[in-house]
C-alpha cells in the first residue's frame, strides 16, 4: 500500500520528524475544526446533568460577582476546580449575548477543541512529521468524543487542550534528552501546562503526564534526563499558579472544597462506580469503535505498524503515553465515554503515520485478513450510529426526521468509499471521504436532528411553556417530579425543586405570580396538599428523562384568582 506522497508534496507537508507545520496548514485545521464544530452550537439546548450544572453555576458567578466560591443555586458544587467557571463566566460577560443563552459558555470548550487540535499537529510534526502530524489532527477533529465535548459546556475539552500543551514539552524534552542544551524554557512551559490544567480539573494531567514518564522510564531504564523537568522550579511555578486561589476557597468554604473534590468527588470515583456509572475493565476498549469513529478501523489496521517500530522514540513515546493512561481509566470503576479522550492524541498520531506508511505489510495474506475484518467492523459500527440517529426522533416523539433519512446516503456512501480507497492503498484520500463522512452526519445531527425531537428536551418546552404564560415578571417556578439542572438554567435560579406536598404550598404561597410544574407521578400528592383549591392548567409537556430512562408528563398550574 502506498502512501499517496503527491498529496503530502502538493499540501506542503513533506519533511521528516521535527519538522514544521506550515502556518497555512495550521489556519486551514483551525477552519475544519470550527467547520466540524460549529453545527448545532447554538441550538442544542443545555444537555444535564454536568454541562447544565456548569453553565448555571458559572451564570450564578457574573450575578453574584462572587468569583472565589462555586454555587449551584444555594448549595456549594466542589467537585471541580475554578478555571472552566471563570473561563466561562469570561466568555460570556464578552460575548454581548443579552440574555441566557448556553451556546456563550460552550464557547471555552470550542475553543480548547480547536487548540487540541492545533497542538496535535505540533506534536505529531515533531514526533514523525509535517504529515502525520497534519493527518493526526484532522483525525482528533473528526472522531465522535471530541464533537460532542466540543460542544458542551464542560471541562473536558480545555482540559484536553492543556494536557496537549504538557505533553507538547514533553515530547521535545524527551526527542532532546541526549543533547547538551538544559531546556528550561520547555520545563518552565510544561509547568505552567500542569498549572493551569489543575485548575481545570485537578491533579489528571499528571496522571497522563507522569504516566508517560513512568513508561518511558521503565522502557528505557534510563532517567536522568527527568532532570531537565526541573522540578523543583516546577513546584514553585503550579504553587504560584494555584495555591492563590486554593487559600482563597478554603478560606471561604471552611476546607469543605478538599473534603468534596477529593474525598467525594476523586476518590469516590476510584473505589466504586459513582453516580451509577459502575463498569467493568474492557468497556473503554469496545466503546472506541463509537468514540474514535470513523477512525477506529485504521487505529486497528495500525497496531501491527506500532509493533514492528516499537523501538522508535517517537512510537515509543506514543506508546508509553497511551497504555498507562489507558491502563488507570480501565482500572477506575466509574466509566463515562470521555473518560479515555486525553490518550486519543497519541491514538490519532500512530494511526496517522501507520496509514501514510502503508500500515507495514499489508499485502501479506495475514494483514491482508485483518484490513478486511477492521474495515467490516469499522463499516458496520459507522452504519449502526448513522442509523441509531436516523431513528432517535422515532423513538422519543414517534416522528420520521426526513433530514436524518436524508442524510443516510451520503454519509454511509462516503464512508464506504473512504474504506474502499485505504483497502487500496489511497491512505489521504480514504481519510477525505471518511472526514466527509463525518462532517455530513454532525452537520445533520447537531444542526437538525437532535435539536427538532422536542421530547428529548423538556426543560426547553417547559421553560418556553412558563414564559408564554409567566403572570409576574418575578415569577418563581416549583417543579415536583423533573428535578433536572437545565431546568433551572432556563427557567430560573430560584426555580425550586420540590415533590408535590412542596409544589401545593409553594402555589398557595404566592397565589398571584406562583406556577407549579407537576410531573403524573406527583399528581396525587400535590392535590392532596391543595385541600381542595383546585389549580389552574395552563399547559403541559411530555418527553423522556433520557437520564434515567423515565417518560416524564408535566402539567403547569397556576393558583386560582
Amino acid at each position: 500500500m502506498s502512501a499517496a506522497p503527491d498529496t503530502a508534496r502538493w499540501a506542503g507537508l513533506e519533511g521528516a520528524a521535527g519538522a514544521r507545520v506550515p502556518l497555512l496548514a495550521y489556519a486551514l485545521l483551525a477552519l475544519l475544526a470550527v467547520a466540524l464544530f460549529l453545527p448545532g452550537f447554538t441550538v442544542v439546548p443545555p444537555f444535564d446533568r454536568d454541562e447544565a450544572r456548569f453553565a448555571q453555576a458559572s451564570y450564578q458567578m457574573l450575578e453574584s460577582g462572587n468569583y472565589v466560591d462555586i454555587r449551584f443555586q444555594d448549595e456549594a458544587r466542589y467537585k471541580k476546580p475554578i478555571g472552566i467557571y471563570w473561563l466561562q463566566a469570561a466568555a460570556t460577560a464578552l460575548s454581548g449575548e443579552p440574555g441566557k443563552a448556553i451556546w456563550t459558555y460552550r464557547i471555552p470548550s470550542m475553543l480548547g477543541a480547536v487548540l487540541s487540535v492545533l497542538l496535535t499537529a505540533w506534536i505529531g510534526a515533531r514526533l514523525f512529521g509535517p504529515g502525520a502530524g497534519v493527518l493526526g489532527a484532522v483525525m482528533l477533529a473528526g472522531c465522535v468524543v471530541l464533537g460532542v465535548e466540543a460542544r458542551m459546556a464542560k471541562t473536558d475539552a480545555v482540559l484536553l487542550a492543556t494536557i496537549l500543551a504538557a505533553q507538547l514539552a514533553l515530547a521535545r524534552l524527551y526527542l532532546r534528552r541526549d543533547e547538551p542544551e538544559e531546556g528550561r524554557a520547555t520545563a518552565v512551559a510544561f509547568w505552567v501546562a500542569v498549572g493551569i490544567s489543575i485548575l481545570i480539573k485537578g491533579p489528571l494531567v499528571l496522571l497522563v503526564s507522569g504516566a508517560t514518564l513512568a513508561g518511558l522510564a521503565l522502557w528505557e531504564r534510563r532517567v536522568a534526563w527527568l532532570r531537565k523537568l526541573r522540578p523543583l522550579l516546577g513546584l514553585g511555578i503550579v504553587a504560584a499558579l494555584v495555591a492563590p486561589w486554593l487559600i482563597a476557597i478554603a478560606i471561604q468554604s471552611k476546607g469543605a472544597f478538599f473534603a468534596e473534590s477529593v474525598g467525594h468527588d476523586m476518590l469516590g470515583k476510584v473505589a466504586g462506580g459513582q453516580e451509577g456509572k459502575g463498569l467493568p475493565p474492557g468497556y473503554y476498549l469496545g466503546t472506541f469503535w463509537i468514540t474514535f469513529a470513523p477512525w477506529s478501523f485504521l487505529t486497528l489496521l495500525a497496531l501491527p505498524w506500532v509493533w514492528l517500530n516499537r523501538r522508535a522514540p517517537a512510537v515509543r513515546f506514543c506508546v508509553c503515553w497511551i497504555v498507562p493512561t489507558w491502563i488507570v481509566f480501565e482500572a477506575v470503576p466509574t466509566k463515562l465515554l470521555h473518560y479515555t479522550l486525553p490518550a486519543f492524541p497519541a491514538i490519532a498520531l500512530l494511526t496517522a503515520q501507520a496509514l501514510l506508511d502503508g500500515f507495514a505489510r499489508t499485502a501479506e495474506k495475514p494483514r491482508r485478513g485483518l484490513l478486511y475484518a477492521a474495515a467490516a467492523l469499522g463499516t458496520a459500527t459507522w452504519a449502526l450510529l448513522a442509523v441509531a440517529i436516523a431513528v432517535v426522533p422515532w423513538m422519543i416523539d414517534q416522528r420520521i426526521a426526513w433530514a436524518a433519512l436524508a442524510m443516510l446516503p451520503p454519509v454511509l456512501a462516503l464512508y464506504v468509499w473512504g474504506v474502499r480507497l485505504v483497502v487500496r492503498g489511497e491512505g489521504w484520500r480514504g481519510a477525505a471521504a471518511a472526514l466527509g463522512a463525518a462532517a455530513v452526519l454532525y452537520a445533520a445531527t447537531y444542526a437538525l436532528v437532535l435539536p427538532g425531537i422536542d421530547g428529548l428536551w423538556i426543560s426547553r418546552s417547559a421553560a418556553q411553556v412558563v414564559s408564554a404564560v409567566r403572570p409576574c415578571p418575578g415569577t418563581t417556578v416549583a417543579s415536583a417530579g423533573y428535578s433536572e439542572p437545565s431546568l433551572v438554567f432556563l427557567v430560573g435560579t430560584r426555580t425550586k425543586l420540590v415533590n408535590g406536598e412542596g409544589a401545593a404550598k409553594h402555589l398557595l404561597s404566592d397565589r398571584a405570580c406562583a406556577l407549579a410544574l407537576v410531573d403524573v407521578r406527583e399528581q396525587a400528592a400535590f392535590r392532596a396538599a391543595l385541600d381542595g383549591v383546585e389549580p389552574k392548567p395552563l399547559g403541559e409537556v411530555h418527553g423522556l428523562n433520557y437520564n434515567n430512562g423515565r417518560r416524564i408528563s408535566l402539567t403547569l398550574y397556576a393558583a386560582p384568582p
